[in-house]
């Protein structure tokens, strides 16, 4: 069977074309990385990843929609955007540690919420909590987890974020948000840019070329059979719910009206939304376009990240995720304004790769880099890194 779903299919392989992986089509076996300590970037678990996985599992990570647009735009978008450099400062010692709602992380890199991750390592979501543990980053878990917030807290030593999708049935999203409250969640993620159904046309290719009876996890005419593998639904009547259905302005008060934890909104792109979603009572807000998973807008998170840090004004912070793979993207964003950076498909590689071993050595890489960056522009500690540490480049 080829490697790739058709090779006449052009937009497929503009896609692929800014991946390690369409050179993984002439690969040989031995160069695809053995071992975590074998690769020099991110990008080299991918391949990996690709080779460990059936191909509708790794479909799902790489699939954006349509014709993958904002895929590729998040990864360009960092080239509109230069270093400047200081000189002649001691950054000897590097401080990457930030606070964010109250609590001190080690570091801005966080892992991005991303559902059925028993789909890509046995252990899952689970695998994720220890080495998000060891590395001392923040950790967001998915509604879809295939791994309770119970287990994932108590492989994490301490309670993760939740994040939310929102239920058509009210009850079912509050008895999750209570779930996860009564678990020692102290922050509610409520992510407002999916609406249910996506045209994800990468992952169908890669569904053709799966031999596998799929139905046996993914039933689509029945969500109870559907969702019987994410335990956060477990004990709730799903009858007739649907997941991710529009939402508005009025379900942000539902939710704070209902619980203690801090709210923070994930999928804003503009400044009028980052201020609406203060004016609703929003402890931060995340900058994100899910990766180029949801809407096809053909913009990046990172050129959206100055509206944004605009919109909310300082009053509370901001995050941002979709497209980052080098230290280099996380310095820019956090100079332009972002308190921190999430990251989903990097840590899914590794997961895929090489399990909790992989997953930490993604998180190592990342902050490596990050620290290289940073002292290359003279910034020691990240309240050193400002919005004159990077241009805009003007062609």
């Amino acid at each position: 069977m080829s490697l790739w779903p058709d090779p006449n299919r052009r937009d497929f392989l503009k896609f692929l074309a800014a991946s390690p992986l369409l050179a993984a089509a002439g690969m040989r076996a031995e160069d695809i990385i053995g071992s975590p300590g074998d690769a020099l970037n991110v990008f080299d678990f991918e391949p990996a990843a690709r080779k460990n996985l059936p191909p509708a599992h790794f479909g799902y990570i790489a699939t954006g929609v349509d014709d993958d647009a904002t895929v590729r735009a998040n990864r360009d978008g960092f080239s509109r955007y230069q270093v400047r450099p200081r000189r002649l400062i001691d950054t000897s010692k590097i401080d990457t540690s930030v606070t964010l709602l109250g609590a001190k992380w080690k570091t801005p890199i966080a892992l991005a919420p991303v559902g059925s991750q028993k789909a890509f390592h046995p252990e899952g979501e689970v695998a994720v909590a220890r080495a998000a543990r060891v590395k001392g980053h923040l950790q967001m878990l998915s509604t879809v987890t295939t791994s309770s917030v119970e287990d994932v807290n108590a492989a994490r030593g301490e309670p993760v974020w939740y994040q939310l999708y929102a239920a058509s049935d009210w009850n079912v999203s509050k008895a999750m948000v209570k779930r996860a409250e009564a678990a020692g969640c102290p922050t509610l993620v409520f992510t407002v840019d999916q609406i249910s159904g996506s045209n994800r046309e990468t992952l169908k290719r890669f569904q053709r070329q799966d031999t596998r009876d799929c139905t046996v996890c993914h039933d689509r005419t029945s969500i109870q059979t559907n969702n019987r593998r994410r335990p956060m639904f477990d004990g709730l009547d799903l009858t007739g719910m649907v997941l991710q259905p529009p939402i508005t302005w009025d379900d942000v008060k539902r939710l704070k009206d209902t619980t203690r934890m801090k709210l923070v909104i994930k999928g804003i792109l503009t400044r009028e939304d980052a201020a609406l979603s203060i004016k609703h009572g929003a402890d931060a807000v995340v900058c994100s376009n899910h990766g180029g998973r949801a809407d096809e807008t053909g913009r990046s998170s990172i050129e959206c990240l100055p509206e944004v840090v605009a919109g909310v004004a300082g009053r509370v912070p901001v995050l941002v995720d979709s497209g980052f793979r080098r230290g280099t993207d996380i310095f820019k964003a956090l100079a332009l304004g972002a308190t921190a950076v999430a990251v989903g498909r990097p840590y899914l590689w590794g997961l895929a790769s090489f399990g909790q071993d992989g997953v930490e050595a993604v998180l190592s890489i990342l902050t490596r880099e990050l620290h290289l960056a940073m002292r290359y522009a003279g910034t020691p500690a990240i309240a050193n890194i400002t919005r004159g540490h990077v241009i805009e480049r003007t062609q």
